[in-house]
């Protein structure tokens, strides 16, 4: 074979450097955002949040002090001329006065900054809202345990204790396993690991350290005033019949408890009062707080969709720096600030474009689930990716990103714009029904039902067939499950 030069022709699609920033920013968070912006603003000296109400006057300033600088020589003004197009039609070009204004002192800084925070002598201080952060189950108990009065043998067995506790409150290993775990030259005996567990049971949250449900329930009950109406009935029941109160058979528990009906309902309510899995009240985690990304709001009659705009901030090109550039000087520091100019102004674009599409989005979604915000989530159609992307103009990957950890403020809450994208169940009479709108049906006629028969899967399948909506057993059942609502028979309750 002879080697030949071929010349073709072809297309291929690049991922410059400006789309891969503009990908990135478009499938972040708003909370992400917010940090992006941050970062961008503290390594960017280009980058400046826009102020309105002081840009004219800033404007203004800059062009008073380009005029009284006339002894400028001809060559300083051939280098303003000779400026990137870009910036000639910007007021970047602007001379920096030789001494900046100061705007404000520090104590006007102290003073902003700390006029939002209350004194501790107001009423709305809270001083665990300011300086509590996530504490563990085993860290409270270790700490009510620094506090208890204690021998050194048994705070060791104590904290062995403590660290058998899961994050549901319960013990995790045996005595025997944990008396097993002392060494043997230390001589611990069972009953004082028995009596260091009565001790560490003591402690908050109430029921503690249980080593099933009916110890865990029988020591809130304990901890309750003696003079609790039927207090003593609740204790028999938890130590004696619970199995039975868990399949929900009542009419065997009136039996062996010797109770009736009513009496029977005072006592399951009072040990419906009590917390099954204590070492959950002790959170861990730090709360998330989600900062909707669009605002849908009601205005003479209609709907409107606006970017929230305490999201991110409005970004612009600091003047004072750009003004320092000059086209033909090739040093260092005005190659520094040439690329960081670029940055900055494909940063702006990509926060403009990001707006844009999520706007775009967030406006089909309204326009296409208008019944939703009229109605409610029974009246959800179904919608898929594609639609959206074929009425925006895009693909569907970008839809996906877009729609991903990006939440939608309605007068009927707040959702992920994914919560409006469900698949389709076909209607007797040929249409189609979101799955959305058939969980939203379900939990209406669970709402309703008796709960002494509360409504089987095969019987809330019959009710949706009389509506036109045909769906299977099993479907019911695991739209059910999702909503978090129990079967019938776990939802079957006293009257």
């Amino acid at each position: 074979m002879k080697a030949s030069l071929v010349l073709k022709m072809g297309q291929q699609l690049t991922m410059t450097p400006q789309l891969q920033q503009a990908i990135r920013l478009l499938q972040m968070s708003t909370l992400d955002l917010q940090e992006e912006i941050q970062e961008a603003l503290e390594s960017n000296p280009m980058l400046e949040i826009q102020d309105d109400n002081n840009s004219a006057a800033n404007s203004s300033e800059y062009k008073t002090q380009e005029h009284s600088n006339n002894t400028q020589s001809a060559s300083q003004d051939d280098s303003k001329d000779s400026h990137d197009s870009s910036l000639e039609n910007t007021d970047w070009t602007e001379q920096i006065p030789s001494e900046l204004e100061i705007d404000t002192s520090w104590d006007d800084v102290y003073q902003s900054s700390a006029s939002n925070i209350p004194s501790a002598n107001s009423e709305d201080w809270d001083f665990t809202s300011t300086t509590s952060v996530g504490v563990d189950l085993q860290s409270h108990l270790l700490w009510q345990l620094n506090l208890a009065k204690m021998t050194e043998t048994e705070r060791t067995i104590a904290t062995v204790i403590i660290d058998s506790i899961g994050e549901d409150g319960y013990l995790q290993d045996s005595l025997e396993e944990i008396q097993s775990s002392f060494n043997p030259m230390q001589h611990i005996e069972m009953d004082e690991v028995e009596m260091v567990l009565k001790r560490v049971q003591q402690f908050e949250p109430t029921g503690i350290a249980a080593r099933n449900l009916s110890e865990c329930l029988l020591l809130q009950l304990d901890s309750l005033p003696s003079e609790t109406p039927w207090l003593s009935e609740a204790k028999k029941l938890c130590s004696q019949h619970l199995e039975l109160l868990g399949g929900r058979d009542y009419n065997q528990l009136m039996r062996r408890m010797r109770v009736k009906e009513d009496a029977l309902k005072e006592i399951v309510q009072l040990i419906q009062t009590l917390n099954p899995r204590p070492g959950s009240v002790i959170e861990s985690k730090e709360p998330e707080y989600i900062v909707p990304d669009v605002i849908v709001r009601k205005a003479n009659n209609r709907w409107i969709v606006e970017l929230n705009p305490e999201i991110a901030p409005r970004l612009t090109v600091n003047s004072q720096y750009a003004g320092f550039i000059r086209r033909a000087d090739n040093s260092a520091d005005n190659t520094f600030l040439r690329t960081q100019l670029q940055e900055a102004r494909w940063f702006i674009k990509s926060l403009q474009s990001r707006n844009e599409t999520l706007l775009k989005v967030a406006t089909e979604i309204l326009n296409y689930q208008r019944g939703f915000f009229d109605y409610g989530p029974e009246a959800m159609k179904p919608l898929v990716l594609a639609e959206i992307a074929e009425a925006v103009g895009m693909h569907e990957s970008t839809i996906s990103r877009v729609t991903t950890q990006k939440y939608m403020h309605t007068p009927r809450g707040i959702f992920e714009l994914k919560y409006f994208f469900s698949s389709h169940v076909s209607t007797t009479q040929g249409g189609e029904c979101s799955s959305t709108a058939i969980r939203a049906i379900i939990e209406k006629l669970v709402a309703a039902e008796n709960p002494k028969k509360p409504l089987s899967d095969s019987k809330i399948a019959g009710l949706l067939e009389e509506q036109g909506i045909k769906v299977a057993r099993r479907t019911i059942a695991k739209y059910r499950e999702s909503l978090g609502i129990a079967s019938s028979t776990d939802r079957k309750q006293l009257l």
